[in-house]
């Protein structure tokens, strides 16, 4: 594919090393996704064969990179954008490479998670809608917070009925337990699945399946200050149906003895995430709920998202490269 003197292509197995290159010489710092080897093969070489990187060159030479991260194993699959730089000298490289991505890919839908609020405007000019990922929580009530600071403290009461939770031991039991949702966008397949939840490199996840088969829940429990916090990292089902689990979340969060759960997501009404406990933490809230944990940062952490337009975009925390832990790079 070629537009605006730029040749766009996706790139070739080998081209690893240049890749990596190109983004140390055009990102601000060395970034551990590309030079953490779990990382990289993990993220962006699932199959062990070409890097899952679209490149725009002129003459020969890289001028932008943009790294993208499947949803599912389809054919026209479902990706995030992922790692996205370009050379100031190449002027419109990085945006035309972006425009093409889902085209190169041969994608369905295309979404990216955790972008800077400045680069929103960006998206939108390429035709995404881009948004503030939407954080809520529940306390556990128990009066004091080593991790969470809580100037007014809301418990919302859960629903008296709804679903109950069952843990999916293993990546071959998902078939079993959880009914796929492919009317969802981004749509996971079994595949994505068990990578993600099942096979990561880094932490371990626990996952849910709902008595019906079809709603499933990932969650970590994450050590902090002598006690703990609940994250849902993802969920896949109906975003209207979401406060059938708000009780059983409720009593997870109560078995784990932890201070709250929390979760980033979009594509839930706020009255559904009301109506399962949770509460909205908005951008001048009073209380904070930490994001980062390891070691903890005492501030509330914005992020944003950025989707192509159409049916409701289901947006988690850890879609794309997100909820992995911050491994520094000498």
């Amino acid at each position: 594919m070629t537009g605006g003197g730029f040749s766009l292509r996706l790139a070739q197995e080998g081209e690893e090393q240049a890749i990596v290159q190109f983004l140390d010489a055009h990102w601000e710092w060395k970034l551990p996704l590309v030079h953490v080897p779990e990382f990289f093969n993990f993220y962006y070489k699932p199959d062990g064969a070409a890097p899952q990187f679209a490149l725009a060159l002129q003459d020969g030479r890289i001028c932008a990179v943009a790294g993208f991260i499947r949803a599912n194993a389809n054919e026209t699959p479902d990706i995030w954008a992922s790692i996205w730089a370009a050379d100031d000298a190449a002027s419109g490289a990085g945006m035309e490479l972006m425009a093409a991505l889902p085209e190169l890919v041969h994608a369905r839908f295309c979404a990216v998670n955790n972008i800077r609020k400045k680069v929103t405007g960006l998206y939108r000019f390429l035709g995404y809608e881009a948004a503030r990922l939407p954080h809520y929580y529940r306390l556990s009530g128990q009066g004091s917070y080593r991790v969470a600071r809580i100037q007014a403290a809301r418990i919302l009461s859960v629903p008296e009925t709804g679903l109950s939770l069952r843990r999916v031991p293993c990546a071959q039991a998902l078939a079993d337990m959880f009914h796929l949702q492919p009317q969802l966008r981004p749509f996971k397949d079994y595949w994505y699945l068990s990578r993600r939840y099942f096979s990561y490199p880094f932490q371990s996840y626990d996952v849910w399946a709902s008595e019906t088969g079809e709603h499933l829940l990932c969650t970590r429990i994450v050590p902090v200050n002598g006690t703990c916090v609940l994250r849902v990292a993802d969920y896949v089902g109906d975003p209207q149906q979401f406060w059938l689990l708000g009780r059983a979340i409720d009593a997870m969060m109560r078995e784990a003895g932890a201070e709250y759960v929390e979760c980033y997501c979009a594509g839930i009404p706020p009255e559904v995430m009301e109506k399962a406990g949770f509460c909205a933490r908005g951008p001048k809230d009073s209380n904070i709920i930490p994001n980062y944990l390891s070691p903890p940062l005492y501030e509330n952490t914005e992020y944003y998202y950025a989707a192509q337009p159409g049916e409701t975009v289901l947006m988690c925390k850890a879609d794309g490269d997100q909820d992995r832990p911050n491994i520094p790079v000498l």
